[in-house]
Parts: structure tokens; C-alpha cells; sequence
């Protein structure tokens, strides 16, 4: 969340981790990226809000009331053993803020070092998936018939969240799709041992501490048991998959039973934080994340970065329309994003769309959401083609690009193999420098062309 309920950052709007788009639809559809500067600095919580709700029978959970069971066990390493040691030293700077003892020793009770977590952390960026293929899973005929049906199953929840929150029941469902396919796939991973194995593997070690004492505060909170409290490999929890800072500071008790229980088949917590989280940073009801536009022949390139604003009137006066071939309705200031350069789909995007944002930093992510969300409510399929005979630079030709770029004269500002803003920029240099369209397409094409 993003992102600041995932682990964000800038990933650029052509590519999605192989790890998220391996899974089918039984899986969730969360790009797998690095955590986001603000998630680490995050500022005071949020008030807790207790919301009047359907009423579901449930007794409120007390760790000390639930009989546990220890993660599997796994023959002991070195690895482990130092990890046991580091627990020492965790343990009392988890006392020191707040955490009791006997909440941190249930917790940990057979937590070992897991390196199967380790292997899937570093196997994030080795590979890519295009934009369209990202697409193709995300707003899916399936995935967009089984949002109609979660939306008519839950619709009085949702509808009571949508009246409570402002934000539009769609984009709540779209959210839910794509993070767990409507609850089906929450994740099954151990979050204490998942996060413990992160915090102690030591690169991003300051991150996942945080996390992890926040898994703590939730525990001895009661709102979950430790081996109940279960997730994605990279500590993400639940039918919307928060993660633990965003949790204390965002999730909702939207039943009225006393906790915020976002890990059980009932998913209106969840779907109730999750609308508490956009609307907190945000979210205006009614306003499109989004709209698929056409550009004119001469439209110039170098308009389409998210830092230029114009009302779709006045874009409308140089030439972006709607697909109609009218002024889009005026939603107040927009952006013109193009997450395949010149040769696919345009987008006409507005604030609604950096909320989105916030829960993940993905640009793939917001469009899929935003789409989705749109397909729900019965919308139609992007119109414009995409470039489909192009495919993903891989990691290296992504490190091998921002490199050529720098010796070119256009820095990137660092080789990290991602396709950030920075590098987006010597991308449009280049390009206008070799007579191409200047849209920031970091292609297969302009790699040659570099070599």
C-alpha cells in the first residue's frame, strides 16, 4: 500500500515483478516492490474508528484463549542459530517500546530463520512482465465476473462502508481482487517469522523491525493470536493486505465486535480499512481514477509527466479527448499518463489516481485497480491497442540502459535497474536527441539503438 500499506516504491509504469504475475487467478496481483520513504518515516497514528455495523456473531479473540500452534520446524542452521541469538537483543528492544514479555515469547514460540523468505526478497526484480500482460490477469473477464459477483454478495456491507467512508464501493472490490482475489488467496505465511527472518537478514533490517514490533502492538492489542496472524512472505496481512504500521494506524473495527479482525473469512473489516485508508489520504467520490483518452497528432510528448496539470477543458482545447471525441467531464485537474509510450493506451488521470497510489506505488498497480474498478461497475475494456510484439527489458537490460544513458550524457542518476522518473527524463533526452518520439517508452527499440 501502497504505497503504504505494501512495500512500495517507484516501480515505473511499464513493468510488474514476476513474482506477483506468476501466480494465476488464484493468487494476488501485488507487485512485489521496495518499501516507500514515507511508510518508513510514517508521522502519528490515526485514531482507531469503531463504526456501527452489521453485527456478526463472533467472540472477541484473546491470545491468551487460543490454543497455538508453533510454525513447522525445520532442521536447525547456522544461519538460524545466529538468528536465535538476535532475538535476544530484539526481545528487549521490543520491551523497551512497550511490548510485554509474555506477548513477545508467544509470538516467537517456534519461529525459526526461514531462507525460502530470503530467496523470494531477492528474487523480486530479476524478472518483468509488460503492462498489458499485467492487465490481461488483473482486469480479466474472470476476475471482473467474480468482482460483480463479491460486490453482490457484500453489497449492503458495501454499501454501508461506501456511505460511512465516500469511497466508491467499486474501487474497494477492485482493491480486494487484486490483493487476495477476493479473499481467496490471503497468504499463509507466518508474519512473525516472515518479518523476523527480513528484520534480521539485515538490508532492509531498520523496515522490518518497525514491522515487526508493530505485528507485536497488534498482538498484544488481542485483535489476533500469533499463528492466526498469518500473511504474504513480505509480512502483508488479510483480505486487503495491510501491512502492520498501516494496520495500527488505518484498520477499523466496521462490525462493532471489538477487534479489527481484517485474517477472517469475513472480509468487512478489511473491506472497511481498506476504504478508511483511501479516504484518510484523499479519495473524492465520484471523481474517476482515470479516463482512457485520445491524443492529437501533434500532442507534444513532453506534457505527459505527472507534474504538468491542465482541466480536461483545457486539454480538450489542444486536442485530448475522450474516446467519444468530447472534452472529458471536468474532474478537476488531470495528468496525461502513457504507460507504453505513444504506441498504447492514454490516460487522462486524476487525483483519485495518486490515492490509489498510496496503497501501492506501482503504476501497473493504480491502472489495474482503477480498470478493474471501472469493468465492476460495468465499464468497457481500454479501446486504444497495445504494443504487443514489444517485450519486458529484463533487470540487466534495465541496469544496461540506465547505464548507456549516463555515458550518453543523459544521467539516470543511478543504476538500480529501475524505471523511475529520473530515468524516464534521460529516456525523453535521448529519444529527442535521436529524432524519436519523446514519450519515455523505455523499449527493447531504444536499447538497441543505445548499443
Amino acid at each position: 500500500m501502497r504505497w503504504a500499506v505494501t512495500f512500495g516504491a517507484i516501480v515505473g509504469a511499464l513493468l510488474i515483478t514476476q513474482s506477483a504475475l506468476a501466480q494465476n487467478l488464484s493468487g494476488s496481483l501485488r507487485p512485489e516492490v521496495r518499501p516507500r520513504g514515507d511508510e518508513v518515516s510514517r508521522a502519528a497514528s490515526i485514531p482507531i474508528l469503531v463504526v456501527p455495523g452489521p453485527s456478526v456473531s463472533r467472540p472477541k479473540l484473546r491470545p491468551s484463549a487460543v490454543s497455538e500452534k508453533a510454525p513447522p520446524q525445520v532442521a536447525p542452521s547456522a544461519k538460524d542459530a545466529g538468528f536465535q541469538d538476535w532475538r535476544v537483543g530484539l526481545r528487549a528492544r521490543a520491551q523497551a517500546q512497550g511490548i510485554r514479555g509474555d506477548v513477545f515469547d508467544g509470538a516467537f514460540r517456534g519461529v525459526h530463520y526461514d531462507p525460502d523468505v530470503i530467496k523470494r526478497d531477492r528474487n523480486q526484480s530479476e524478472f518483468s512482465k509488460t503492462i498489458w500482460e499485467y492487465l490481461d490477469s488483473a482486469a480479466s473477464n474472470t476476475r471482473v465476473e467474480n468482482g460483480r459477483a463479491a460486490l453482490r454478495k457484500h453489497r449492503r456491507v458495501l454499501e454501508a462502508i461506501e456511505a460511512r467512508y465516500g469511497v466508491d464501493k467499486e474501487v474497494v472490490v477492485a482493491v480486494w481482487g487484486l490483493e487476495s482475489n477476493y479473499g481467496t488467496f490471503r497468504g499463509q505465511s507466518d508474519v512473525i517469522q516472515s518479518l523476523a527472518t527480513l528484520a534480521y537478514d539485515g538490508r532492509r533490517g531498520e523496515f522490518f523491525e518497525q514491522q515487526l514490533i508493530a505485528a507485536l502492538r497488534i498482538l498484544q492489542s488481542g485483535d489476533t493470536s500469533p499463528r492466526e496472524m498469518t500473511g504474504s512472505w513480505a509480512g502483508a496481512m488479510g483480505h486487503t493486505q495491510f501491512i502492520p504500521t498501516s494496520y495500527l494506524d488505518y484498520a477499523v473495527d466496521f462490525t462493532g465486535d471489538g477487534r479489527r479482525d481484517i485474517w477472517s473469512d469475513d472480509p468487512t473489516d478489511a473491506l472497511a480499512s481498506t476504504a478508511a485508508y483511501l479516504a484518510k489520504f484523499g479519495w473524492e467520490k465520484g471523481q474517476p481514477w482515470g479516463v482512457e483518452v485520445k491524443l492529437p497528432r501533434n500532442f507534444d510528448y513532453a506534457l505527459a509527466i505527472r507534474t504538468v496539470t491542465r482541466t480536461p477543458a483545457r486539454w480538450a482545447r489542444m486536442g485530448v479527448v475522450g474516446m467519444d471525441g468530447k472534452a472529458v467531464s471536468n474532474h478537476g485537474q488531470a495528468s496525461i499518463l502513457l504507460p507504453a509510450g505513444s504506441q498504447g493506451v492514454a490516460l487522462m488521470i486524476f487525483d483519485n489516481f495518486g490515492v490509489i497510489e498510496r496503497y501501492n506505488a506501482a503504476d501497473a498497480y493504480v491502472i489495474g485497480v482503477g480498470h478493474l474498478s471501472d469493468r465492476i461497475a460495468g465499464g468497457s475494456e481500454f479501446k486504444a491497442s497495445w504494443p504487443r510484439s514489444d517485450r519486458a527489458l529484463t533487470f540487466a537490460e534495465r541496469q544496461e540502459m540506465q547505464q548507456r544513458l549516463s555515458a550518453a550524457g543523459f544521467d539516470t542518476q543511478g543504476v538500480d535497474g529501475r524505471i523511475g522518473p529520473k530515468t524516464l527524463e534521460a529516456v525523453r533526452g535521448f529519444q529527442r536527441a535521436q529524432g524519436m518520439t519523446p514519450d519515455g517508452y523505455a523499449s527493447l527499440e531504444l536499447l538497441q539503438r543505445l548499443r
